[in-house]
């Protein structure tokens, strides 16, 4: 349910909540006088608090509890109905001692406030009256189906859990098992045709001829094709390995550093606890960016800015390679994994050559959306 449909539910319940107490406290009493109007302000206090009690449920039951006593107290025989629905609340919330000493302080205090109003009771008649504004079967009801919501919804987020955590692990051995088929096939094809190749221009150039076009051509492309998929490999192996967050970038930059790239690591704020979706597509975004700077850019220098924004998570990753403006954009499927794994997460990703040379990539990826 949306966050909107919750809201107008829980005024619902609290508008007709204070309404019928309203009622009920008013009929018999006479109007104009100020026992009167404040005993109406504290029955509809009291059934309008509960509007929060999702939120506050501590609050609300302390705020409906002073109001009950309140109304008691000015000589309004009205059960305290809000109480027990803020009861409720509070167990749900994983509050159970807090309601278990609230209720008891209530039943205790109920006759005080009752011997307190104007109207002329007895003692006994005070306990008496107090048994029908506050009964314990109705306390102890409130309490238990706060319980049970609270167990069924703890039930259901574990169900869930186990479901993710059954579909993650599934999802990484089919990562695995692709790999392996990957690596066991087309791994030895092409590296048969990339040795032939190789052989072919060497033998040319041997005999003092020169290798054709095609022939060079065939060379380049099992080159290629060997690079990527050995890149694919990796990224499918290492996608079904243990998660990667935020603490394992600077290894990214130092085997950057190892390949010649000068790679420098900015953090710009401080945050902790990002959700670890969020940390994995940032480890991936600068994976990507780097490997993407090392096969196509023929950058020198590289900087890698992580910055923590309220509510956000910002990572941009700039080179000095050498795309211009007037360079084509043509987005490969590392950028459109990217572009994926931001989207999925609500965020935005920015990915093109600067005016002045050079390649950005930027991310922004708020902290809620996971």
């Amino acid at each position: 349910m949306s966050r909107g449909r919750i809201a107008a539910l829980d005024w619902a319940i609290a508008v007709g909540v204070a309404a019928a107490l309203l009622v009920a406290g008013l009929s018999g009493q006479h109007p104009g006088s100020a026992r009167y109007l404040l005993g109406g302000a504290l029955l509809v206090a009291g059934g309008l608090a509960l509007v929060a009690r999702r939120w506050k449920p501590v609050v609300v039951l302390v705020a409906t509890g002073l109001c009950a006593l309140g109304y008691q107290a000015a000589g309004f025989d009205v059960p305290a109905v809000a109480f027990l629905f803020a009861v409720y609340a509070v167990v749900r919330a994983g509050h159970r001692v807090v309601a278990v000493v609230a209720s008891v302080l209530m039943l205790a205090t109920l006759p005080l406030a009752v011997l307190a109003s104007p109207l002329d009771l007895s003692v006994g008649e005070a306990f008496a009256r107090t048994r029908d504004v506050l009964q314990i079967a109705w306390l102890i009801a409130a309490g238990a189906a706060g319980e049970a919501l609270r167990q069924a919804e703890r039930r259901a987020e574990e169900a869930e859990r186990t479901r993710e955590e059954t579909a993650r692990r599934r999802a990484d051995e089919e990562r695995l098992h692709i790999a392996r088929e990957l690596h066991d096939s087309l791994t030895h094809q092409i590296s048969v045709i990339k040795v032939q190749a190789e052989a072919a221009v060497h033998v040319a150039q041997k005999r003092g001829e020169k290798p054709s076009e095609a022939l060079l051509a065939i060379r380049q492309a099992g080159r290629e094709a060997a690079r990527e998929l050995r890149a694919t490999l990796e990224t499918l192996r290492e996608d079904a390995s243990p998660s990667h967050g935020l603490d394992h970038v600077p290894e990214l930059l130092r085997r950057a550093r190892a390949n010649g790239l000068d790679a420098e690591l900015v953090v710009e704020g401080s945050g902790s606890g990002a959700p670890p979706e969020v940390e994995r597509t940032v480890y991936r975004i600068v994976q990507e960016s780097l490997t993407n700077i090392a096969r196509h850019a023929a950058a020198t220098t590289a900087t890698v800015r992580i910055g923590y924004r309220p509510g956000a998570l910002v990572v941009q990753v700039d080179d000095d390679g050498r795309a211009t403006s007037a360079t084509p954009l043509v987005p490969g499927v590392g950028l459109l994994g990217m572009r994926e794994r931001v989207t999925a997460l609500g965020g935005d990703l920015r990915a093109a050559p600067r005016s002045g040379g050079g390649f950005t990539v930027r991310a922004e990826i708020p902290l809620e959306a996971a």
